[in-house]
């Protein structure tokens, strides 16, 4: 029996928004899922009146849940003493944390249903933030993440990569910023390099997109990149069916 499109969306797909801060993640996560309920995504264009839309749902990290939203006021909220904010280890097993209640309570059983999950942030922000920032041992955030995760992978993440100074500037202009935002810049270069080399090591997962550019050319960029993406999710469905 042949599948029509939109089968492959009945196993779910987690599809994760990443990259250093002021290059448009959360602007262009929510333009993405208007863009998927809308128009289904690689549907456009076609007679989609006998197709069903993709479930699409978006999430953050840390956050996503009551649970996270508790360990986000921890980590970025603004703290009245330096001593009290959380310390690097500290920092670390709090992010894991809400990871793993994010992928147990949430990711999982929305995947389970089908659905398409937008989420902001997930693993590579920990090895790039923690890792490549903080300077903590590599190996062990890996650990960290496969635990937290159980293995849970991105089927796709995007990496919003825009230039540093830039970012920063939009960052800063939005108002107040978190604790993480307001770290030197020394910082958020290392963080840069972090989420280079990751793109690096993994380009069947990781795909650079400019975002230096206007929201509305981002835009344009990410759709053709789920296109294409969508495309590829749903011939292999149809080859092993």
């Amino acid at each position: 029996m042949s599948r029509s499109d939109h089968d492959w969306v009945r196993q779910g797909k987690l599809i994760v928004f990443e990259g250093v801060e002021g290059g448009g993640k959360t602007t262009q996560l929510q333009w993405c899922s208007d863009w998927l309920q809308e128009t289904g995504g690689w549907l456009e264009g076609k007679d989609s009146s006998s197709e069903k839309k993709p479930l699409v749902i978006t999430t953050r990290e840390p956050g996503g849940t009551s649970f996270g939203a508790k360990v986000r006021e921890l980590l970025l909220g603004e703290s009245e003493h330096q001593s009290t904010a959380p310390k690097t280890r500290t920092e670390l097993l709090l992010f894991a944390a809400d990871r793993a209640q994010h992928v147990e309570e949430f990711i999982k059983p929305k995947l389970a249903q089908g659905a398409i999950i937008l989420c902001d942030r997930y693993t590579d922000s920990t090895i790039a933030y923690q890792g490549y920032g903080r300077g903590l041992d590599l190996k062990l955030i890996e650990q960290l993440n496969q635990i937290a995760t159980g293995g849970l992978e991105s089927d796709l993440t995007l990496w919003l990569d825009v230039d540093l100074e830039v970012g920063l500037k939009r960052a800063r202009t939005r108002g107040k910023t978190d604790r993480i935002e307001q770290a030197d810049i020394a910082f958020h270069q290392r963080v840069q390099s972090g989420f280079r080399s990751l793109y690096q090591q993994n380009p069947h997962r990781i795909v650079q997109v400019d975002a230096n550019g206007s929201e509305q050319q981002v835009h344009a960029s990410i759709q053709e990149i789920l296109r294409q993406r969508f495309s590829q999710w749903s011939n292999k469905l149809s080859q092993t069916s």
